[in-house]
């Protein structure tokens, strides 16, 4: 079965609220992809969707080319954490994957695996009903994991995890996505997918708004901005914006110019003689990359 999940105009509506309007993209194998956006943006739809559990009013959502309900064995070619707490209160971590491996035709052997690749041994035999909610999201990746699938969706993993567990989910991600699995995670916090991620699908109001790779979307949102110190700030800033810069005072002894690199800069104040304490390039966070992005997509911002 080939890696890949691959979404085509996919169309939702409920009642009058249209929650995917036309939403389009390719998951990749060898590669983990964010899935980003607003609240309301469709993201939890759309991951539906591709899993069977909501049926579209239009598009396609395929997994390695076929739809959910068509895959001969789903638990060994698409694993998914949707809901952390979808787990039997009374039922033992061990017991619900067990019950997992069983409808999957996996031995129990599986179960030992993915329970100690989770680092959740200890916890084995008690009841889930007592996990906190890192240990239930441990759990819940356990259970995405048993079939050994070539493909991965995670809602929101990071969710409850401390900062051991999120250093940890990082390293997971990546390492699946080096096996070659097409690795899909939704998630509204940048700062947990700058670390893992290698490509971002950004949508707002049901629509994809960037479909690009992280590294991209991270120059695009630098836009080329070179930070300057300089204790001569005036003199600096006439001779720049001489030369055709776009120059903008920060602080007392700080501007930032854009439309010169930072070598032609360096250049043109050495041969003004304007002396400078450092010059960089600015490189834009992801969380500021998605919020430009996002600006009108925001369903309910702050007024």
């Amino acid at each position: 079965m080939q890696a890949t999940i691959e979404v085509r105009e996919l169309r939702k509506r409920y009642g009058p609220t249209l929650a995917v309007d036309g939403m389009s993209f390719t998951v990749s194998p060898g590669r983990v992809t964010g899935f980003v956006g607003p609240n309301g943006a469709g993201k939890s739809t759309t991951m539906r969707m591709i899993l069977g559990l909501d049926r579209p009013d239009e598009g396609s959502a395929l997994v390695g080319g076929v739809a959910y309900h068509r895959l001969p064995n789903p638990l060994c070619q698409v694993g998914a954490l949707l809901d952390a707490a979808a787990i039997h209160p009374a039922r033992t971590a061990r017991d619900h994957l067990l019950w997992l491996a069983h409808a999957g035709g996996l031995p129990a052997r599986r179960v030992d695996e993915v329970i100690e690749q989770v680092g959740l041994t200890s916890a084995a035999r008690r009841a889930a009903g007592g996990f906190s909610l890192g240990m239930r999201q441990r759990l819940g990746i356990a259970a995405a994991l048993i079939g050994d699938p070539p493909v991965l969706m995670f809602d929101e993993p990071v969710n409850g995890l401390d900062p051991e567990g999120v250093r940890w989910i990082r390293g997971l991600l990546g390492s699946l996505a080096g096996e070659g699995r097409a690795v899909l995670v939704s998630s509204h916090l940048m700062s947990e997918l700058e670390g893992s991620a290698d490509h971002l699908v950004v949508v707002g109001r049901g629509r994809v708004i960037a479909d690009r790779a992280v590294a991209d979307l991270l120059a695009a949102a630098s836009g080329g901005q070179v930070l300057l110190r300089t204790a001569d700030r005036m003199a600096a800033m006439t001779v720049l914006t001489r030369a055709g810069a776009t120059v903008a005072a920060t602080d007392r002894d700080a501007v930032t110019v854009s439309g010169l690199p930072a070598e032609r800069i360096v250049a043109l104040l050495g041969e003004a003689g304007v002396s400078f304490s450092g010059i960089a390039e600015h490189r834009a966070s992801l969380e500021e990359a998605y919020m430009e992005l996002t600006r009108d997509a925001v369903e309910f911002g702050e007024v």
